[in-house]
């Protein structure tokens, strides 16, 4: 039976990456995201494989997540898999220089969001007693950096909520598990210096990053294991990096 996996963030980057390995491994494909053009194009793309539906939304709006997530057409509406992709970083400053508009930023986005979205399709997942959820958290998650602060505590909050989802969902057998990468050259970057190329080009100078075909492939390797395996919680760093802050830069 085919299955129908839910990306959010899937405009770019690992969601993108995501949402093409699933669509030509026969899932049925719902892409989330804000950029309504790139939705359309990416659609466009995978309906060559499989049976594609888009919906637009900001994961910030509880309104309209749950809005567009309940609008879902009886052909998508049985959610299989659950991509909690969307997240950004947004500055680089020690604590004392931030900018309070980023903070919301990231906490609206990488915890309420995640949650929000999940909250919306949980309870289907329940009532079935089967589904899997994928968290998409963040070596920073894992430790913190220099001037990570506020980004670093809202990927803290998605591997402890990894956790708690786990627990509280082991009754009805629905699998939850968390990705952690480390260097990913995305738009990630260019996000988190608000546009600046030349400075975000120099995050991933000297060595290979993670491409996030890279994740999209580890990602669909998790959800296809056989429903007994749960893979709980993974870290993938560039062969270049060994911490946050440790890079091997042949420069």
């Amino acid at each position: 039976m085919t299955k129908t996996a839910l990306v959010t963030g899937a405009t770019s980057g690992i969601g993108k990456a995501t949402a093409q390995i699933l669509a030509k491994n026969n899932y049925k494909i719902i892409l989330c995201g804000r950029r309504e053009d790139r939705l359309i194009a990416l659609e466009k793309e995978l309906s060559e494989f499989t049976e594609v539906h888009t919906l637009s939304f900001d994961v910030r709006d509880k309104k309209a997540v749950f809005e567009s997530i309940n609008s879902i057409p009886e052909a998508f509406s049985t959610i299989d898999v659950l991509i909690n992709n969307a997240g950004n970083a947004h500055g680089l400053d020690p604590i004392q220089n931030g900018d309070l508009d980023d903070w919301d930023a990231m906490i609206d986005i990488n915890v309420k969001g995640l949650l929000y979205v999940s909250k919306a399709i949980i309870p289907q997942m329940i009532e079935r007693k089967s589904g899997h959820i994928i968290n998409i958290g963040s070596i920073a998650g894992k430790e913190v950096y220099p001037n990570g602060n506020v980004y670093c505590a809202s990927k803290h909050a998605v591997d402890a909520l990894n956790q708690a989802m786990r627990m509280d969902l082991n009754p009805y057998r629905i699998r939850v598990g968390a990705i952690h990468p480390g260097a990913v050259e995305t738009e990630f970057s260019e996000v988190r210096f608000k546009g600046d190329t030349d400075r975000a080009a120099n995050v991933y100078k000297g060595f290979e990053p993670l491409h996030p075909e890279d994740i999209a492939d580890i990602i669909h390797f998790v959800v296809s294991r056989p429903y007994h395996v749960n893979i709980a919680d993974l870290m993938v760093l560039p062969t270049a990096q060994a911490a946050a802050t440790i890079l091997k830069r042949d420069i």
